[in-house]
């Protein structure tokens, strides 16, 4: 992939199954911003990102080729074949293709643990621009100012030490509800030592068990957290979305329990659940399936 810089941004051409918008919109993150068509500011690893794309160019812009290349290149998973895994995919199941097709913008994004699992206990039963809203808050209150664009202030994600200070009452502060005691325990136990590297190199059923010990942490959160925050791309998170677009388009719309579908979904996708998921539950979610 190559890089170029002009007038203090930089630039990657000729990109190709990428979609910032339906990256980003997909429901697989919460600190990002639209600022305009296409384009978005991005909080990530401690720093704020200004991005827009042209057409099959994105503009890094006010970034060194340097930090675009250690952080935002794998942050975006550029370097993926995406091709090949649509082709795999709709070549392997044809039920698959329309959604692909629809949303072929998708790339799975590789984020930080800590803030996916905060995030996604965070998400629970609640709509995306509130969990939005919580994140932005939460990040505001305790995490430290790294910049603005267009006159908006953003803030980093307080880090593992900063959430093990945040009581439960400062969750409920921010509209968290009932899930205020299930963060104030997963913080204590990122603070404790739990982190990615305690739990990468486990198999997908190892990493989930210790991941829903955490309390609130149920089998979409973990494989949520296992998809997006650790890379296993196998990990097919099943929520409302999901689970109405995989009864439509392969058990004949009868209400089906989300643990066969979960079963279903490892032995007829495999290594490329993950991939799958993205493209169903964003398919599902945008044409509102019921």
């Amino acid at each position: 992939m190559k890089l170029r810089e002009e007038k203090g941004n930089v630039y990657i051409d000729n990109v190709t199954d990428f979609n910032i918008e339906q990256t980003l919109e997909c429901g697989q993150c919460f600190h990002f911003e639209k600022l305009d068509d296409m384009e978005y500011a991005v909080v990530a690893y401690g720093r704020l990102l200004h991005i827009r794309q042209e057409n099959d160019t994105l503009i890094f812009m006010e970034k060194s080729g340097e930090e675009v290349e250690k952080i935002w290149v794998p942050y975006f998973d550029l370097e993926r074949d995406y091709s090949y895994i649509k082709k795999v995919l709709i070549k392997s199941d044809k039920k698959l293709e329309e959604a692909i097709r629809e949303k072929y913008g998708v790339r799975i994004l590789n984020q930080e643990f800590y803030e996916t699992l905060i995030s996604f206990i965070i998400s629970q039963n609640k709509q995306i621009p509130h969990i939005k809203k919580i994140v932005f808050d939460l990040s505001e209150r305790f995490g430290s100012y790294i910049g603005s664009i267009k006159g908006r202030e953003y803030y980093s994600f307080p880090g593992v030490k900063e959430l093990g200070n945040i009581t439960e009452e400062d969750f409920r502060e921010l509209k968290t509800g009932f899930r205020a005691p299930y963060l104030t325990c997963a913080a204590k136990m990122l603070n404790e030592g739990l982190t990615d590297e305690s739990i990468k190199g486990m198999s997908y059923d190892m990493a989930k068990e210790r991941l829903t010990q955490i309390r609130g942490v149920g089998e979409k959160v973990a494989n949520c957290v296992l998809l997006f925050g650790l890379s296993y791309r196998n990990a097919f998170p099943v929520d409302v979305w999901v689970k109405r677009t995989m009864e439509s388009v392969y058990f004949d719309g009868s209400d089906t329990p989300k643990e066969t579908i979960s079963k279903f979904a490892r032995e007829r996708f495999g290594e490329y659940g993950g991939y799958a998921q993205q493209y169903l539950f964003y398919y599902g979610r945008s044409n509102k399936i019921k």
